[in-house]
């Protein structure tokens, strides 16, 4: 596959229930726009975590959403397993989900049941974010009906008690997690994206986007910073083109050009320190 339609496929994920920034993202060819009802145990995880992304959507949002988008997925990021994920994931379709996310899940047993729930009924993408997952991948990897499989840096990396999410994005492990779910056949990603311009972060956007060519990723989220300063929704458009051209310009270098933004962004962390 060309580096021009790997970029154009890969997957964008938008978190938004405003109608003016759903129907900007559906113009510009976000796959993914939804909401994220995850907070089971988040705060007590990220509540001290500066990137934490600890959402006030209500799944009564979907509806918003379902009704504005023409084109991209429906999407909802559900809570961790409990006894209530049946009723959440049966409300998520009622009001027009058409691709779920299951957070924090340990084995390849609670991975199983949340796709025996789903039924085939919307795409299904696991968020690997815990040790024992990591431990496990190769049961989970070998499960029928899951769709993707993206890396939560920021429990992860809590969880194996690194610097913090960029040290895991720029580590070897990332590399294993990608060839062994591709491997697989199913879709890899990880992190968020944002323009290559986009100032004040503590790491280079554009030394993220190599990496997600490097590490043959296929999906991320649309990061907060891709907004800018002061977010208008008029901007969505340009602002996707943008990017897509720059990971297409990462997907088209050679492994020694990738290899050497890897190396600039390990000099980075290593200059921020821990």
């Amino acid at each position: 596959m060309s580096p021009a339609k790997r970029a154009a496929d890969f997957t964008l994920t938008l978190l938004t229930c405003d109608p003016a920034w759903i129907r900007a993202g559906d113009e510009a060819g976000i796959q993914r726009i939804g909401i994220d009802i995850e907070r089971r145990g988040k705060w007590k995880r990220q509540g001290g975590l500066a990137g934490a992304r600890i959402s006030r959507h209500r799944l009564e949002d979907l509806a918003l959403v379902a009704a504005r988008v023409r084109r991209a997925r429906v999407f909802v990021r559900l809570n961790p397993l409990h006894a209530g994920t049946p009723e959440e994931i049966e409300t998520a379709l009622a009001l027009g989900a058409t691709s779920l996310m299951l957070p924090q899940f340990r084995s390849p047993a609670e991975a199983a049941r949340f796709v025996a729930w789903v039924k085939g009924r919307a795409e299904v993408t696991l968020l690997l974010e815990t040790g024992a997952a990591v431990a496990r991948l190769r049961k989970i990897v070998a499960l029928a009906g899951v769709d993707e499989i993206m890396i939560g840096l920021n429990d992860l990396a809590l969880e194996l008690r690194v610097s913090g999410p960029m040290e895991l994005a720029a580590s070897d492990l990332m590399r294993h997690l990608s060839a062994e779910i591709r491997g697989a056949g199913i879709r890899f990603g990880f992190g968020g994206v944002a323009g290559r311009h986009t100032r004040g972060l503590p790491v280079p956007p554009d030394l993220l986007l190599a990496r997600q060519a490097a590490l043959k990723s296929q999906s991320a989220w649309l990061a907060r910073s891709f907004f800018g300063p002061v977010p208008q929704p008029a901007g969505m458009k340009a602002g996707i083109r943008r990017l897509r051209d720059r990971l297409r310009y990462w997907l088209a270098q050679p492994a020694e050009i990738t290899d050497r933004a890897a190396r600039r962004l390990d000099r980075v962390l290593q200059r921020n320190g821990p």
